[in-house]
């Protein structure tokens, strides 16, 4: 499991490769992630982060005071499998794991 790391985000196709040569499945919190040819990853869906970051922005500049906005957590969470990293690596993911994922790369 990778951490929210920009590094770790700038590296993901490297990692990815690496991790698929060595056989070993790897998850990460951006989808980007399993995009890059990684095997998973949960988490907050950043569409909806930077969303919520532009209405927060929209909110300052019509004169709200940034100190006087609340904090928002996440609501909308993204689980993506790669079924083709799945397969190079010799892993059987199960069905109820395939349905349970918002999205599925094959």
């Amino acid at each position: 499991m990778l951490g929210a790391d920009t590094f770790f985000t700038s590296q993901r196709a490297r990692i990815a490769t690496l991790s698929t040569y060595l056989r070993i499945p790897t998850a990460d919190s951006v989808r980007e992630f399993p995009e890059a040819g990684g095997f998973a990853s949960y988490g907050a869906s950043l569409a909806g982060v930077y969303r919520q970051a532009g209405v927060y922005v929209g909110r300052i500049l019509k004169g709200d005071k940034p100190a006087d906005l609340p904090v928002l957590l996440p609501t909308a969470f993204e689980f993506v499998i790669n079924l083709q990293t799945a397969k190079v690596i010799g892993l059987t993911v199960p069905d109820k794991l395939l349905v349970a994922a918002d999205e599925v790369i094959e």
